[in-house]
């Protein structure tokens, strides 16, 4: 990483640390509290009423680290951090509207599946195409290990979808334990940050410093016993800005080998639905998403976090190696 990556990183864990301190009370204040699921596990029960929409303070601290990145950047950042602090900002509306619509509702559901998913769609979609209309490499993909770009011509914009989709969701499905979804999503932010800074992908390397650097603010009073949550605003933004950022420096396919979490958490969720609905009612896991199977299990909310991370930390270790080609 380079020095201005370093910085913004920096700026933006100060901004969104303070950022969620003075948000906590208003909070609280405004009865902004998290729904429990029932059929969650017992012990998330005394976690009901803890404040959500924490994503809020994760978004601005992003922004205004990601522009302050920007002015500070020599190389200049340009029209592609534009498009990404754009897609993350949508992504994190529509996760605000839904996160508002369970306390408006008092429950744990919010915004209808068909509307969340046709909002993403659209997002994903403007995305590819720009990407495919206006972009510098247009329709090339990185291959890790090859260490060469693909033109997947044609299914370059159905492939981009599936991947911002199936990307968000997954990221979303893994914000369920203290700590957990801002760790992990820290973690990978500076495995990219540092292959952006390797390939002169200045946009991405900016914005992903910044969110890294929101992450860990943000752990200051999300790690366990969390005083605040950050709720879909949080996680659908995450979500959106890791994989916008990913795809502008042509890295989508690293994705799956330093989120390798998020596989595990959205392939946990489809494999139990999927084996529940074959077999009427038998299941594979105790619980999903995966996190709740180790809990379940007799595993300390703690440990299975520590555990989660440490994963990713290897799976991180294993993309920086697969592009060993750049370094």
């Amino acid at each position: 990483m380079n020095l201005t990556v370093i910085l913004t990183l920096i700026i933006s864990a100060a901004l969104t640390c303070a950022m969620t301190g003075v948000l906590i009370p208003i909070l609280k204040k405004q009865q902004m509290g998290q729904n429990i699921r029932e059929e969650g596990p017992e012990s998330h029960k005394s976690k009901a009423g803890t404040p959500s929409m924490g994503g809020i303070a994760i978004i601005l601290g992003t922004i205004c680290a990601s522009v302050i990145g920007a002015f500070l950047s020599k190389d200049g950042a340009g029209r592609d951090l534009f498009v990404i602090i754009a897609a993350f900002a949508a992504f994190g509306a529509l996760g605000f509207l839904d996160d508002y619509l369970k306390v408006i509702k008092k429950e744990n559901e919010g915004l209808k599946v068909k509307p969340k998913f046709a909002g993403q769609l659209v997002i994903s979609l403007l995305l590819a195409i720009y990407m495919t209309m206006l972009s510098e490499h247009q329709t090339n993909v990185m291959i890790p290990i090859y260490g060469q770009g693909i033109d997947f011509g044609v299914l370059y914009i159905p492939f981009i979808v599936f991947t911002m989709l199936a990307m968000v969701n997954a990221v979303n499905l893994t914000d369920g334990l203290d700590g957990l979804a801002a760790g992990t999503t820290g973690i990978v932010s500076v495995t990219m940050a540092i292959i952006a800074a390797v390939t002169v992908s200045v946009s991405s390397g900016i914005f992903l410093g910044a969110m890294a650097g929101a992450c860990a603010g943000f752990l200051v009073f999300n790690k366990n016993p969390a005083k605040v949550f950050m709720g879909d605003t949080g996680s659908l933004a995450l979500g959106g800005g890791l994989t916008v950022a990913a795809i502008v420096m042509k890295m989508e396919l690293l994705l799956p080998i330093a989120g390798i979490i998020y596989v595990l958490e959205a392939l946990s969720v489809c494999m139990q639905v999927g084996y529940f609905k074959a077999t009427g009612g038998k299941r594979i896991f105790r619980m999903t998403p995966l996190h709740h199977h180790f809990e379940l299990g007799g595993m300390h909310e703690r440990k299975v976090v520590a555990m989660f991370w440490t994963i990713t930390l290897i799976a991180c270790l294993a993309a920086l190696g697969s592009m060993w080609r750049l370094f």
